[in-house]
């Protein structure tokens, strides 16, 4: 029997955090285990008067891609793809594969070709975003790898993922309500500002965010949420970062990551574990060594680290940086197939100053300022 909690999430992307509507052409995408959750999702869209689609990848098939597949089979982009970027309207999706550690022996070259290939999708869905013409949320699937990863037992990962994403209040809905409220507030603030310094433990780094918008993220499309993000100028991020957590992506993880800019692009990359793997992920494409993404989290029921990028770039009292793909909605114009989010612990000193203004300092906002 399915948790009661699953139907609540699936009421609350589909009317929610996507508000879907009759007659939208709704995708629905995620793997083979995440079945009874994919078909609440299903179910709701059906009563909400919409055409869904459910596209399951079979657990194991990436992997056998990366095995057997040359590298013009590992570029091709199937019509249907193109199609489905180019036409849905809305995108539903689950993250949850049995194995995250699937990935971790495929060559980094193997995955670059890949990866790289899929540039020109990733600016499409990116621009229809930014043009209204596209809406997705997806969320995770508790399942025991995720819980694995997180350290945890899966009913005590289910416990913490329906907390953070506020299932236990009487009125979900109305809290992220709040929160988007609340938030609000900040963004208004932020929009005015054209320069700003992150400094942490090894960090020092300013850019320019004059002309870009501050987007306020309360479970309109990650789920559970809780951030404040944008897009930075890209050639004027200068200065260097070291990431306080690992940085975990595509099944691989680098540790102690420590990231120098110049102009805008990152001249230097140190890491304590995975450093090969981390410099052939910035030389996938063009765009994948320049910054895509400055945020500050602001989940306070998120207060531990999971290796799992849903959860942990929304921890309260942190901010996180991603190389590559910016977002046009956030006035961003990096392309990149890459967008990788890498996590700064700012609860020990840290400051984030906004035109030389400190508004942000020990993983908390100043009271007073906004």
């Amino acid at each position: 029997m399915i948790d009661a909690r699953q139907q609540k999430i699936a009421q609350i992307l589909v009317n929610y955090s996507t508000e879907v509507k009759p007659g939208e052409y709704v995708l629905i995408q995620g793997y083979s285990n995440n079945l009874p959750l994919l078909l609440e999702f299903y179910r709701e869209c059906l009563k909400a008067g919409a055409n869904p689609e459910i596209r399951i990848q079979p657990d194991g098939m990436l992997e056998m891609m990366f095995a057997y597949g040359s590298d013009e089979q590992l570029s091709y982009i199937s019509p249907v793809a193109k199609t489905g970027v180019e036409n849905y309207e809305v995108m539903l999706g689950l993250w949850g594969d049995i194995n995250t550690k699937s990935l971790t022996g495929v060559p980094a070259d193997k995955q670059k070709v890949f990866y790289g290939a899929r540039t020109e999708l990733m600016r499409i869905r990116t621009q229809r975003e930014a043009e209204g013409k596209f809406r997705w949320c997806a969320t995770q699937y508790p399942n025991e790898a995720a819980a694995q990863d997180a350290e945890m037992s899966l009913e005590e990962f289910e416990d913490f993922m329906y907390n953070a994403c506020l299932l236990d209040a009487e009125d979900p809905v109305a809290e992220w309500r709040r929160i988007e409220k609340e938030q609000q507030v900040i963004v208004e603030y932020l929009n005015k500002a054209k320069q700003i310094r992150v400094v942490a433990q090894d960090t020092d780094l300013s850019m320019s965010v004059e002309g870009c918008k501050w987007i306020n993220c309360c479970g309109k499309v990650n789920f559970p949420d809780g951030e404040i993000f944008t897009s930075p100028r890209k050639e004027t991020v200068e200065g260097h970062i070291r990431f306080s957590y690992p940085v975990i992506y595509q099944g691989h993880e680098a540790e102690d990551v420590y990231l120098e800019f110049k102009d805008g692009k990152v001249v230097k990359a140190t890491a304590g574990k995975g450093l090969g793997y981390l410099e052939a992920l910035l030389d996938t494409d063009e765009g994948a060594r320049y910054l895509g993404e400055i945020a500050i989290g602001t989940n306070y029921n998120i207060q531990r680290f999971t290796r799992n990028m849903l959860f942990d770039e929304k921890m309260g009292g942190t901010v996180h940086a991603a190389v590559g793909l910016a977002m046009p909605e956030a006035g961003g114009d990096n392309v990149s197939a890459v967008h990788m989010d890498m996590l700064c612990n700012m609860r020990d000193g840290g400051k984030f100053y906004a035109d030389g203004k400190v508004i942000y300092e020990n993983g908390e906002f100043v009271k007073g300022i906004f």
